[in-house]
């Protein structure tokens, strides 16, 4: 058998082994998507009305459809946290010893990660887009194209976290320091665009706000589902993923090659 034929083999059998650890115990995704759910009603149906005026006077279906985009990234962002945990507990309940031993691909131990990984984040932003989709949002005016290209971007942001996610759970000692390692990615969300425009911040917090990795999918996404101008966005949400896809990549495989005597 090649060596393509066999990491593909092998990253099959282990993205089966992680959907299956997902459908059994599937209190932590259900616990982490919870979060952008509870955040889109609590500021639809509790805030809507004030951040609504706060934007111009704009209806709370015009902030609905502001405010659903940037969940959307938010959800990511919260489901890649369980990654963190899932291979954290890899690491420390001895199961990556023994796969060590074993004549396997060792790459395709993190790839199953990877792909379970983006393949719950896609579904995940499906539910949260269908809640969304049942208070009101609206994408009237996108084509099939652009509908396409956010469902890429959706997909290449959910990639880039998760290589992040996944070194960070490599380098945890337990799944609760993982949880808590893997706490900026639900954070950043929360301090970008996501809830209200960059120009309504502070003048000193504004660039700290728009050059961060979400503002910019953010704006993006806006754009291709709202029509709003993307301007510099689109090359920057890019840039962002691909650089974290990167980082991410490298400091997982080598964090993952290094001797655990070491």
């Amino acid at each position: 058998m090649s060596t393509l034929s066999l990491a593909v083999r092998d990253s099959s059998t282990m993205l089966r082994r992680n959907l299956l650890h997902a459908r059994r115990y599937p209190s932590l995704t259900l616990n982490l998507l919870l979060t952008p759910v509870m955040l889109l009603l609590l500021f639809v149906y509790i805030f809507g009305d004030v951040m609504s005026a706060g934007m111009g006077g704009a209806d709370r279906d015009a902030y609905v459809a502001y405010l659903v985009p940037g969940l959307l990234l938010m959800t990511i962002g919260s489901t890649v946290v369980g990654t963190a945990v899932s291979v954290s507990n890899d690491m420390s309940e001895g199961i990556i010893a023994r796969f060590r031993t074993m004549a396997i691909h060792r790459p395709s131990i993190l790839v199953g990660h990877v792909v379970g990984s983006v393949l719950q984040s896609v579904a995940s932003v499906v539910l949260v887009g269908a809640v969304g989709v049942a208070i009101g949002f609206r994408s009237t005016d996108a084509t099939a194209v652009e509908w396409l290209a956010a469902f890429g971007l959706l997909a290449l942001f959910a990639l880039a976290l998760t290589w992040i996610a996944v070194g960070m759970g490599l380098v945890s000692p337990n799944a609760e320091a993982a949880s808590n390692n893997a706490l900026p990615l639900i954070f950043l969300p929360l301090i970008s665009s996501t809830f209200v425009p960059i120009d309504a911040m502070p003048g000193w917090f504004q660039p700290i706000a728009e050059y961060q990795p979400f503002t910019p999918a953010i704006e993006t996404l806006r754009g291709l589902l709202l029509g709003t101008e993307i301007g510099h966005n689109g090359w920057l949400a890019v840039a962002w993923c691909l650089g974290l896809t990167v980082l991410g990549y490298v400091w997982s495989n080598k964090t993952f090659g290094r001797d655990p005597k070491e």
